[in-house]
């Protein structure tokens, strides 16, 4: 069990008022992995820089992929860059993952046999350990979901409780989502403009 694959069950699984974006979680993802990585060691944050350790075996495959996917020349990378490098379409990685494990399924609608049909979280000890964690507020997982915006509180409120790894990591990945959410917000405008003119108006 990883923090990436319980924020990523947690969000299949929690209500929220709003839809997440699946961008914004692949950036909480990669910032998941790279706390999960500290944690075992295989590398330490000097300030916001990335410093690979030795190269370790790890229980997970993604998490063997992300320790690989480290940039291991000086100057290190930093923590924003590796989250928009790695964070790439990790939402659907760890998703088809998670579907290939068995901790997914996809509910198909019997009149529409091409529709891809609604994810659904398997009954597991996989996820009633991330439901667990998500109840007793656990800290990095908390804090994670809220820069993600799973949860209304702002990351910095689950600084106090945590050491500067996680709150630099935090505090990059709540940076990343406003940036991405801007960026959104700009084309969409750009595209309501473009139907205007197209509409004659």
């Amino acid at each position: 069990m990883t923090t990436a694959r319980d924020l990523l069950l947690v969000s299949l699984d929690v209500t929220t008022r709003r839809p997440v974006e699946q961008g914004d979680l692949s950036l909480a993802l990669a910032g998941a992995e790279l706390l999960d990585l500290a944690d075992a060691e295989v590398l330490t944050l000097d300030g916001d820089r990335i410093v690979p350790g030795l190269p370790r075996a790890l229980d997970d495959r993604q998490l063997t992929e992300a320790a690989a996917a480290l940039a291991r020349q000086t100057p290190y990378e930093s923590v924003e860059d590796w989250l928009w490098r790695r964070g790439r379409g990790l939402y659907a990685a760890y998703l088809a993952a998670l579907e290939t494990d068995g901790g997914v399924t996809r509910q198909h609608r019997r009149w529409i046999p091409l529709s891809t049909g609604r994810t659904a979280v398997a009954d597991s000890p996989e996820r009633r350990r991330a439901v667990e964690r998500w109840a007793s507020g656990e800290p990095v997982l908390t804090g994670l979901a809220a820069a993600a915006r799973l949860r209304d509180e702002p990351p910095e409120e689950f600084a106090d409780r945590t050491g500067d790894a996680v709150v630099t990591v935090l505090a990059a990945v709540d940076d990343a989502v406003t940036e991405l959410a801007g960026v959104r917000q700009r084309r969409s405008i750009e595209d309501a403009a473009f139907d205007n003119v197209w509409r004659g108006q």
